[in-house]
């Protein structure tokens, strides 16, 4: 089954939290805070595989999570970081970012792209000794990892893109200049998914044809099968442009040719710069006075001209001379550059908003920011309260408390946790 396009989601490993731990030797009295720092979470990395060809594996399967980084451990021990998440791709996938649109990533090399990162882990307590402070029962709590909704998109690698109207011979034509085996039959969409092929003009020369199907009129607004696979085409470096010049479906070429050109510059402005080789197919049933006054419009309008006969391969040769040829003067396949910027991890460590509701003579405190931080405090611990207090008194939230005429003993909420208010 070909897909070549799909939705998912990747969620990077959160860093674990650092350790709370004290020294115990025997013979050794005071033992000081030995608490290791916790894991950094695995990164999601896309790598691309060249024997992938379609997203067909994330038709599936929606979220995929890298591995979560350990804690930390006593005697200065740090946690184990998590396991990256390798997701493999077909060449040519282009990652955006789900909400925007915007381009993350062009899987299109062998180089390994990390599109989220792991969370740092947390310090230990063995950081927060001081002279004063000798014996921190807290620590700190590992960072998030990065997560997104992702547009998997994908544009195959192809130097030259064969497109027309079906049944003018496309298949037909692939099939006789490369080693593509497409399925060939007199009826439209034969070809129900883009045809790869590797023309091989000699040891040293070669190059990459794709055969587009299902461009029919209206394509590039959706009709047909054309707007699924149009994208296909942007990579492309040339264009083959075949047109049955005899006419055998009852459609006038220079229409056929016209319709086409229209559907790729309505789907996007770069293609209808594309340089063209307009391939007049099918002249071995058509008449002389029919290939040249098609050739006659065609270079009028400056294309490149070759009549030809796939079904005979009459003409083929001199197309695919004259298209190597012409790829040598071109740029490499298109590659597309990033657009997207991630936002800044720790964003959600200085962003402190809150709110604070009063029910039923309780302060509820709404704060989602809170969470990795009171997951690391100790309410039994003296110490790790006042660092717990502190971080209250920072980000305002006692001023609020203050402000809404909170009293010495009224009940706090936070995090469905409830303690007195105490000045």
């Amino acid at each position: 089954m070909f897909v070549d396009r799909a939705k998912i989601k990747i969620s990077a490993g959160n860093g674990g939290n650092g350790a709370v731990s004290f020294h115990r030797e025997k013979y050794v009295a005071n033992g000081g805070p030995d608490g290791g720092d916790g894991g950094r979470g695995g990164n999601v990395v896309f790598q691309a595989d060249r024997s992938m060809d379609t997203l067909v594996n994330f038709r599936y399967r929606y979220k995929f999570e890298a591995q979560n980084g350990q804690p930390g451990g006593s005697r200065r021990c740090s946690g184990k970081s998590g396991e990256d998440l390798v997701i493999r791709v077909p060449f040519g996938t282009i990652v955006r970012e789900a909400q925007s649109g915007q381009i993350m990533a062009d899987i299109s090399t062998d180089e390994p792209v990390i599109l989220a990162h792991g969370g740092r882990g947390g310090a230990g307590n063995q950081h927060f000794a001081t002279a004063t402070r000798q014996i921190p029962r807290f620590s700190k709590p590992g960072l998030p990892g990065e997560s997104f909704e992702v547009i998997l998109e994908l544009k195959l690698l192809a130097d030259v893109g064969l497109v027309g109207f079906p049944n003018v011979g496309k298949s037909t034509f692939i099939s006789v200049v490369s080693a593509a085996r497409p399925k060939i039959a007199n009826y439209h969409f034969t070809t129900l998914q883009p045809v790869l092929g590797v023309v091989r003009l000699d040891q040293d020369t070669s190059f990459v044809m794709a055969d587009i199907p299902g461009l029919v009129e209206g394509a590039s607004d959706g009709v047909g099968l054309g707007h699924d696979f149009l994208r296909h085409v942007e990579r492309c470096r040339l264009i083959l442009h075949l047109v049955d010049v005899s006419g055998s479906e009852g459609r006038d070429p220079i229409e056929d040719f016209e319709k086409i050109n229209f559907e790729l510059a309505n789907f996007s402005a770069d293609l209808a710069e594309l340089p063209q080789i307009v391939l007049a197919n099918k002249c071995d049933l058509a008449e002389p006075e029919q290939i040249e006054a098609f050739r006659s419009y065609i270079e009028e309008k400056g294309y490149p001209f070759f009549a030809v006969s796939a079904a005979t391969t009459q003409g083929t040769a001199d197309v695919i001379r004259y298209a190597a040829q012409k790829l040598q003067e071109l740029p490499p396949v298109k590659h597309f550059e990033p657009e997207f910027v991630a936002p800044d991890p720790t964003a959600a460590l200085t962003d402190r908003s809150f709110t604070v509701r009063k029910e039923n003579d309780v302060y509820i405190i709404d704060a989602p920011w809170m969470e990795p931080v009171f997951s690391v405090v100790n309410p039994d611990d003296y110490e790790s309260m006042q660092y717990f207090q502190r971080v209250l008194r920072s980000s305002g939230i006692i001023d609020k408390l203050e402000e809404m005429g909170i009293q010495e003993g009224d009940t706090v909420e936070l995090l469905d946790f409830q303690f007195d208010y105490v000045r």
